[in-house]
């Protein structure tokens, strides 16, 4: 009977074990590595490194190269923010997180950016690189050579989004360096990633970072990433004072746990950063002559051995301005009391009768003969005011007392700007600019966050807007019992 008893309960522990063999041990073998770096963003030095050069999943930080190239031919001209792009089938169906665009939707690029900086989607990072080099895998490739020449040199992409796919790699070290030239190298656009929501123009987006940039004093950006291969990711910076420090991590557990992670390593930054230290921004990367880096297959392999060399540098190398007609040098005659019927073949026949008239209304004592030996063929060397004024008097005047004129016509100009208050620490203003932007963004956007030492306190302005978005941007923002008042020119 006691046999019989103590059966079952072996039973129980082959059952206990078993459980744990096939599945406990499993899933904890499946845990995403762990790695994480810590720099100084102002020098570049390492302040903390830990597995920094172990080739992992990215995840959506290669969102970061996607919005870097997407900068970068912004501003070689090759696209612009307004560029309607349209969506293919491919992008469309990539699996969330997403926009949720239909094929063949058109869509400004300024929103598929927003998309992918701020909501990470997938089928706008598709559709980023489909736009700018008509397919995903020479959007890879232009990725490929963009971070040879940015020095990372332990990172090769497969895609524009960042989902697990084979020799898709990266490392921490690769990330950080990725974050560093985005700060410096485009501080223009910089802000998307410290925006809390964002207009997508289908819909609005929330921040995928959003708990830590609102739970860490300083933080403003940069990229969070996540699959089931890659952990947990997130490559963050942030500000205080003097100090920037930039922290990637790779293979956090959850977000609440890789979050906290990335707040001790910041600390640990702060603290190790020194108070004052010389802005070294990062060399800015050189296309040309740059190898085109073959996608490998899924052995790992390189098929067709080396690449070939594509040329990237866009600078242009013609002018479409017209060139000046060929004339031949002519002498100006200009009419005088003493030879009124004095004629310039340079001159029209209405003009020399206009001049030979006014002349001969002149007392001869009050007038002067002007001599020009030859005109050039350049414009800039013609006689000024000798056709704008018919009074040789007058014009004498003016060529010795020439006007100059200081300031442009500025009613219609972007001179104009508006305060939103003063307050006791920089960081306070910034955070109010933040805030304030982001809840009046139809009139905000494209502005410029400035904010300004006062004796009194720290003024916040936003500053680069015509007089009547100025004027409505504050009535805006009153309606929301938001003290604004508007800054004129200079």
């Amino acid at each position: 009977m006691r046999a019989r008893r103590v059966q079952p309960a072996r039973y129980g522990l082959f059952i206990l074990a078993a459980i744990w063999i096939l599945v406990v041990l499993p899933l904890s073998a499946m845990a995403a590595p762990y790695a994480a770096y810590v720099i100084d963003a102002r020098t570049g030095e390492v302040l903390h490194s830990r597995n920094a050069d172990t080739r992992l999943h990215p995840a959506s930080l290669t969102k970061m190269m996607t919005l870097y190239i997407a900068f970068d031919a912004i501003k070689r001209g090759e696209i612009s923010l307004d560029s309607k792009v349209t969506i293919s089938k491919h992008a469309a169906a990539e699996p969330p997180s997403k926009l949720g665009m239909r094929p063949g939707q058109t869509i400004a690029l300024r929103y598929l950016i927003r998309g992918a900086a701020v909501k990470s989607a997938n089928d706008a990072a598709t559709a980023i690189g489909e736009a700018i080099s008509g397919s995903e895998a020479k959007f890879a490739r232009r990725m490929n050579r963009t971070a040879k020449a940015l020095g990372m040199t332990n990172t090769t992409f497969k895609n524009a989004h960042g989902l697990t796919e084979s020799g898709h790699m990266s490392t921490a070290r690769d990330m950080t360096t990725m974050g560093r030239h985005l700060l410096y190298d485009f501080p223009e656009y910089y802000n998307l990633f410290s925006r809390i929501t964002a207009d997508a123009g289908v819909r609005k987006v929330s921040h995928t970072n959003r708990r830590f940039l609102a739970a860490y004093k300083g933080a403003d950006g940069i990229k969070t990433g996540y699959t089931r291969a890659a952990g947990f990711n997130l490559t963050a910076s942030a500000e205080r004072g003097n100090e920037r420090v930039i922290v990637t991590v790779f293979g956090g557990t959850s977000t609440t746990a890789r979050n906290a992670k990335v707040a001790e390593l910041m600390d640990l930054g702060f603290r190790r950063s020194p108070s004052k230290a010389p802005l070294n921004k990062p060399s800015k990367p050189v296309y040309a002559d740059i190898e085109d880096t073959p996608v490998a297959n899924n052995s790992g392999s390189t098929p067709g051995g080396a690449g070939k060399t594509i040329r990237l540098v866009g600078a242009v190398t013609t002018s479409k301005r017209p060139h000046l007609r060929p004339t031949t040098e002519d002498a100006v005659v200009i009419a005088t009391a003493e030879a009124p019927e004095a004629t310039s073949p340079l001159l029209s026949e209405d003009i020399t009768a206009a001049i030979a008239q006014a002349v001969a209304a002149v007392p001869a004592e009050a007038v002067q003969t002007a001599s020009l030996a030859s005109v050039s063929p350049r414009p800039t060397s013609r006689p000024k005011g000798l056709i704008a004024s018919i009074n040789p008097a007058k014009v004498l005047k003016k060529t010795q007392q020439p006007e100059v004129v200081t300031r442009v016509s500025t009613s219609g100009g972007r001179h104009w700007g508006v305060n939103v208050g003063r307050f006791p620490s920089r960081y306070a203003a910034e955070k109010v600019l933040v805030k304030t932007a982001l809840s009046e963004i139809s009139t905000l956007d494209g502005t410029l966050r400035k904010v300004v030492q006062r004796p009194q306190g720290y003024d916040a302005n936003f500053l680069g807007m015509t007089r009547e978005t100025a004027d409505l941007a504050c009535r805006r923002l009153a309606a929301r019992n938001v003290s604004c008042f508007m800054i004129g020119p200079g």
